[in-house]
């Protein structure tokens, strides 16, 4: 486990610690009387964990913080994601022999923040700012700022559907592109790009049953160079009040990619959640 994952997670741990005696409701998530209580703030730490040793070798990480905050003014949020996986790959020596290496083969981490200043019940002004670094995908880094209006369409005990959109500008810098030079692969630097794009979010939220729940968000970051799409998704089934299991599937589109590089990345989790 490298420096940036060791932080990773000391800093969800620290984060969490604060918070852990906040939360006496029941189900998966604090109840609106806890949340009021704390300024309006709740949120949930995630984590998964799978290693294999013997004729194979992997491992594999994943983990996430999430903090929110809504009130009477305010409508706010908080992310921090990171991955890391390792797993033998095979690779030609200098003698042009092919020899397994135990080698790291995914290495993201991603963050951002929105905030909300509410206009009426529904209605609110938003800026949003996110950052991600890939080491293996279309863009080695990308980092957008906006501003926009959000509507908070549908919200009740079960169910709530908030939409947001508005102008923004983004930076990133496209993956290494790999030229041959001499017989040999050398991969070869690209020149920053940035451009103003359209973000949209759209987020939808649904309580199956008391302790099951299903959410869904909608990302897009539209430019002239680069339209960018992630969905997630997830299931959580809450096993006490503040732990449950979560199911999770995302989707990552990159419009503008370098040749070698694909443009969709799909990632499924089966993670521990501690809400706060």
């Amino acid at each position: 486990m490298n420096k940036s994952t060791l932080a990773l997670l000391l800093a969800a741990a620290t984060l969490a610690a604060p918070l852990h005696a906040q939360d006496t409701s029941g189900g998966s998530a604090p109840s609106d009387a806890a949340a009021a209580d704390n300024g309006g703030w709740s949120g949930s730490g995630e984590i998964g964990f799978a290693s294999t040793r013997g004729n194979s070798r992997s491992e594999n990480l994943n983990a996430k913080l999430g903090l929110s905050q809504e009130n009477e003014l305010w409508r706010n949020n908080f992310f921090l994601n990171g991955l890391r996986s390792k797993g033998e790959v095979s690779v030609t020596d200098a003698a042009g022999n092919t020899v397994n290496r135990f080698s790291t083969t995914a290495n993201r981490y991603d963050t951002g923040a929105s905030v909300g200043y509410k206009l009426d019940p529904r209605s609110y002004i938003v800026g949003a700012v996110r950052y991600e670094h890939d080491d293996f995908g279309a863009n080695l880094w990308q980092g957008t700022v906006s501003l926009g209006y959000g509507y908070i369409a549908l919200k009740n005990q079960r169910t709530e559907l908030s939409f947001e959109i508005g102008p923004g500008y983004k930076r990133y810098r496209p993956a290494n592109e790999l030229q041959i030079v001499n017989g040999s692969s050398v991969p070869v630097r690209q020149a920053t790009q940035g451009e103003a794009v359209a973000r949209g979010l759209a987020n939808f939220k649904y309580r199956l049953t008391d302790n099951t729940a299903f959410e869904d968000t909608l990302l897009t970051e539209a430019g002239s160079k680069n339209k960018y799409y992630q969905n997630d998704a997830g299931l959580s089934v809450s096993m006490t009040k503040k732990m449950a299991l979560k199911l999770g599937f995302q989707v990552r589109y990159n419009s503008d990619t370098q040749p070698g590089t694909k443009s969709t990345d799909t990632l499924t989790t089966t993670n521990l959640v501690y809400n706060f």
